[in-house]
């Protein structure tokens, strides 16, 4: 069973070189044993002119261990994706480009933007569970980053220079469970619905602010609770506190977030607390989906700026 890395030295050990990372990755891959994409036959050779490539011995087909992953065609080596995930997801903030920069000793700030932002677009499980039970659900806004400071916005569920978003978190006995966030265009049903129906199961109950778009949502329960003069916050308590963090976090970590990229950072926040009481397990999980997620070029990941 893997042991996963509890320390920076644990890491290294476990991690010595670029042929463990391979050897992880091979197994992750293909848990059962090598089998060529192009024919399925079961065996192969490692090429020594190629690392990480494996070819075929029927149909002679060359594979990388890396191919059609997060981690296609990158120039980066393995151990430096392996501890950029590591730093990632066991960091109890997160770090941001620039530090990663720093701590991987990477030539660019480009390159370290790249592999944080390939790493974000692993942290959703495509094959992750919907939220069940008692669910809190609110909206709340976040004023977005400009090029050069972030924009101060009116108060309450005006849009003017803020970012609209919604969350959800499972509440129980013993607090907060897994949580979803997701950006929205206005506070309509529609907008709020579609989330629900992607995020909380149907079985689920909802518990709300009593807003009235919340009405008719594909749940079985609601228990809509009219804020009126009373604070929000002591209605829905861990959706707030939930909320509370994600703006210290984006305003400590990130000094505000872009409006254009708002989806991937919200999926970062909640991977990282959805484990946060497994944060070192956290690097298996990054990884695992980190080998089956498609790949994206620097191209595709800055289209959203280039459209805003």
């Amino acid at each position: 069973m893997f042991d996963f890395p509890r320390s920076l030295i644990a890491f290294q050990r476990r991690f010595a070189d670029e042929a463990a990372c391979v050897a992880y990755l091979v197994a992750q891959r293909w848990p059962e044993g090598f089998r060529c994409p192009a024919c399925g036959h079961d065996r192969a050779w490692a090429l020594k002119s190629k690392p990480r490539t494996f070819e075929c011995t029927s149909c002679h087909r060359q594979t990388s261990v890396t191919a059609g992953t997060v981690m296609h065609g990158s120039k980066l080596g393995l151990l430096v994706w392996f501890l950029g995930a590591y730093l990632m997801a066991t960091h109890s903030n997160g770090i941001s480009a620039r530090q990663l920069q720093a701590q991987l000793g990477l030539g660019s700030y480009k390159s370290a933007w790249l592999l944080c932002a390939k790493l974000r677009r692993a942290m959703v499980d495509p094959d992750r569970k919907l939220l069940t039970g008692l669910v809190e659900v609110d909206e709340t806004t976040i004023p977005y980053r400009t090029r050069n400071e972030p924009v101060a916005g009116a108060p309450g569920r005006s849009h003017r220079a803020k970012m609209a978003l919604i969350g959800a978190v499972e509440t129980g006995e013993h607090g907060p469970g897994r949580i979803r966030l997701a950006p929205i265009a206005d506070y309509s049903a529609a907008s709020l619905h579609g989330f629900l129906a992607a995020e909380v199961a149907t079985e689920a109950t909802l518990k709300t602010d009593g807003w009235a778009a919340y009405s008719g949502a594909p749940q079985a329960g609601h228990e809509p609770h009219i804020v009126g003069a009373m604070a929000a916050h002591i209605v829905l308590p861990w959706v707030h506190r939930i909320f509370a963090n994600l703006k210290r976090w984006a305003l400590g970590v990130y000094h505000g977030l872009r409006r254009k990229h708002l989806q991937t950072y919200l999926d970062e926040f909640a991977f990282r607390f959805n484990r946060r009481r497994a944060r070192h397990a956290a690097f298996r999980s990054l990884l695992r989906i980190a080998a089956k997620t498609k790949p994206v070029t620097y191209k595709m990941l800055i289209q959203p700026e280039l459209q805003g």
